[in-house]
């Protein structure tokens, strides 16, 4: 397809003459068929609700094409309305636009979408099993076409997936505003998800999947990164600094959970990584995420007792259940120095979690035909899981949640996983690291995305970025430096890790000065043309403010509020008014749909003044509303935090807490109970 043509089909959007019916490609991921859910009614409704993006004169054809698919996967992905052309992230020139932002954005879109980035990409899922960017291929191509025609007074609409409109705006307003999944509380259950997505209604955005700002397996691995470091150094004993020769066990290699496998290699140890889907573990091979695959345990168990007796440094993916692998581990006496899981447990009933036992063919038919029976199996499979878990912490494991519900999920399956004061016994990365040492400092996964597609201009901005570090290592107080090191170690090292996967993106965890910074010092190179074209900056959801989850960022609040979801609101609503490209705010996030409201933002930058304005109106309130809630729940990080940026910033005014005495406040209710 010429470039003329790719534009001539974006700016269509849904053709007046109906394309070709496409064959079923076998060589994709596909999702699972998801459950027989709806009345016979509702499905009636679902056609309705699908016919609505076509005139008449189609409906009778299409009826009969989509009540099939209704029946066949569960859903209606309109695949007939799929685009001929590939799906990828092109240089931002070759997207037709009346405005740079507009084109950014159908550039991060397409990224999404991309087969080498997306978990599902035929059925517009990203990651996580059921993060979408869009319901249907009608939804995407109205959407493109709407990108297309969009000046910068105008504002597009996103209602889960469904492009409402372009209304008119103004220059400074966020070109596109997205929802996912905002539901009425009492109705975000996992089957009210089904049901309204099988409708057509609404869907699970997951974090940065629905906000167009996945960046591949690289959006996680810095964390994960950071984590596994951190993680290993609790295990440090005498004088040992260095985690070389440890065992890291862990599941999934899917979308976010890709990355696991390189993080293990950065932080030099030795990682087994369970994936039950053959295609997904060959992905991650091919794309060089993983060292080697073994499909036996009887002739990887060797090779991970020679791997961690030579100190290698090397990832291994086991093509099995993960149960399987933990229990081996348990009877083999294998001393497991790490220990975690990162299987979508947020989607437990509809692809996230395969239960021990079943093939993955068997398990995929049996969630769609038997889901309670399908419900039983992942149970019992959980409580398997933590038994051998349980057994290899006895022996000195550190095991971590990695807020993917691991534990919530264990404890509703009746896994023995609670310890004392009703508490999980084992703690979330949240609360023993990422929290108390990046959250509670204003350090995040901070992102950027080079629109020119080229590697040259990537490799400024790491340079850049380093640069940037650098010159803050110098003055940087003592409780942030040990972040600032470790973040200054990974920007040099990601060139040579090999981490672009789509676009030619970044992530770095840095707080509000270091976020400023790098990004003005983009600006000033795109301006002077060191930078070929703009740069599109934005964060996962998984950062200081973006998310309020209880089990996952949130877990270290310890005042009550983490079940509150002020903090992610008001954090979209101000960046949208501060300066934002786009923002978006879902419920479901990666801890599960009900558990967690997440916000996002994009942002384009283009070397003017304007766009340097928005960087430190936007970037300062995104990460400083989130210390300042983490401060008023007496976190001490983000209480110190807060105190030196009211120091060095006019005009800001924080409410900081009073700290109350123990024996003050339990004297108090003894005498009024007495």
């Amino acid at each position: 397809m010429t470039l003329a043509e790719f534009q001539a089909d974006i700016r269509a959007g849904i053709p007046d003459r109906l394309p070709a019916a496409k064959p079923y490609d076998k060589q994709i991921n596909h999702a699972p068929k998801r459950k027989d859910i709806l009345t016979p009614a509702e499905k009636e409704l679902a056609l309705r609700n699908a016919l609505r993006y076509f005139p008449a004169r189609h409906h009778a054809v299409l009826a009969r094409e989509f009540a099939a698919e209704l029946r066949k996967y569960g859903r209606i992905y309109m695949y007939r309305l799929r685009p001929d052309y590939e799906m990828h992230a092109r240089p931002i020139d070759e997207y037709p636009a009346k405005c740079r932002q507009a084109a950014a954005i159908m550039l991060m879109i397409q990224n999404n979408l991309d087969k080498a980035v997306a978990q599902h990409p035929h059925e517009l899922i990203t990651y996580g099993g059921n993060g979408a960017v869009f319901q249907n291929w009608a939804q995407y191509r109205l959407t493109m076409k709407y990108l297309s025609e969009m000046t910068d007074r105008q504002t597009l609409v996103m209602y889960s997936g469904h492009p409402l409109g372009l209304f008119p705006s103004h220059p400074d307003a966020p070109r596109v505003v997205v929802t996912n999944g905002m539901v009425i509380p009492n109705y975000s259950k996992p089957d009210d998800w089904e049901r309204m997505n099988a409708l057509g209604v609404s869907q699970y955005g997951q974090m940065t999947a629905g906000s167009y700002m996945y960046i591949g397996p690289q959006g996680i691995v810095h964390g994960t990164t950071i984590t596994v470091m951190n993680a290993a150094r609790k295990r440090f004993t005498g004088d040992r600094t260095s985690a070389r020769g440890m065992l890291f066990v862990s599941s999934g290699l899917g979308g976010m959970s890709g990355a696991q496998p390189k993080a293990g290699n950065i932080s030099g140890v030795v990682s087994v990584v369970a994936e039950i889907n053959p295609k997904a573990a060959r992905k991650r091979f091919e794309q060089g995420w993983v060292d080697e695959l073994h499909e036996s345990l009887d002739e990887l168990i060797p090779r991970i007792r020679q791997a961690v007796k030579l100190k290698e440094v090397v990832s291994l993916a086991y093509v099995g259940n993960v149960v399987d692998l933990w229990e081996r581990l348990a009877d083999e006496g294998i001393d497991v120095d790490l220990g975690s899981d990162q299987t979508s447990l947020h989607n437990p009933w509809a692809g996230g979690y395969y239960p021990v036992g079943l093939s993955y063919e068997a398990s995929n038919k049996m969630m769609a035909e038997e889901p309670a029976r399908f419900r039983e199996c992942v149970q019992e499979s959980l409580r398997r899981q933590v038994d051998a878990i349980n057994r290899l912490t006895a022996r000195g494991m550190y095991f971590f949640d990695y807020g993917n519900a691991f534990l919530l999920e264990a404890s509703r399956a009746g896994a023995a996983v609670m310890g004392e004061g009703g508490r999980f016994r084992y703690p979330s990365y949240v609360q023993d690291i990422m929290g108390p040492m990046f959250f509670d400092y204003g350090f995040g996964p901070f992102r950027w995305v080079c629109t020119s597609g080229r590697a040259e201009d990537l490799d400024t901005t790491d340079r850049l970025a380093a640069e940037v570090l650098e010159e803050m290592l110098r003055t940087a107080p003592d409780d942030i430096r040990g972040q600032l090191e470790d973040n200054l170690h990974w920007i040099r090292e990601a060139g040579r890790n090999r981490l672009v996967v789509g676009s030619q993106a970044r992530i770095l965890y840095a707080d509000c000065e270091g976020r400023t910074r790098i990004a003005q010092a983009f600006n000033r190179a795109i301006a002077d043309g060191r930078i070929s074209a703009p740069v599109v900056l934005g964060r996962d959801h998984h950062d200081v403010s973006g998310t309020d989850s209880p089990y996952r960022e949130t877990s270290n609040i310890y005042d009550g509020s983490c079940f509150t979801a002020d903090m992610a609101v008001q954090n979209v609503i101000g960046d949208a008014f501060r300066g934002a490209t786009w923002v978006s705010i879902h419920n479901g996030g990666g801890v599960g749909w009900g558990e967690v409201v997440n916000g996002g933002f994009g942002m384009v930058i283009d070397g003017s003044e304007e766009s340097g304005r928005r960087i430190r109106e936007m970037l300062f309130w995104d990460v400083n509303n989130g210390i300042a809630r983490r401060s008023w729940a007496r976190n001490d990080g983000a209480v110190e935090a807060i105190r030196r940026e009211m120091a060095r910033t006019p005009g800001l005014q924080v409410t900081l807490p009073n700290s109350a005495d123990d024996n003050v406040i339990r004297n108090a209710l003894n005498e009024t109970e007495s």
